[in-house]
């Protein structure tokens, strides 16, 4: 089964499957400290940069801030959520989201 993954609106939002499914202007705790050095950034989601798929899981590179310390950049590949069953499923957005290596 395909899934079709998309950055719309220059970054505004990730399409899944031509459906709008994660928006910028959410708050992510990120285990991400090639980013900044706080022990969790707290980044605020200005731009999503790109889209893929690793498996069944939803991955995004992020443009943002931290909220605790002001270091803006890019992020690495974060995973999002998953598709199953041809459905996306997003994580939890409280959990604690970890780049991928």
């Amino acid at each position: 089964m395909t899934t079709r993954l998309r950055v719309l609106d220059d970054g505004a939002w990730i399409s899944v499957n031509d459906s709008r499914e994660v928006r910028v202007s959410e708050l992510w705790r990120l285990d991400t400290p090639d980013l900044c050095q706080c022990a969790l950034t707290d980044l605020v989601v200005e731009n999503f940069q790109s889209v893929g798929v690793d498996g069944s899981t939803v991955e995004a590179k992020v443009y943002g801030q931290c909220i605790s310390c002001g270091t803006t950049g890019i992020t690495g590949w974060i995973p999002i959520g998953r598709v199953r069953g041809g459905d996306f499923v997003e994580f939890d957005r409280s959990a604690v989201r970890r780049v991928r290596r």
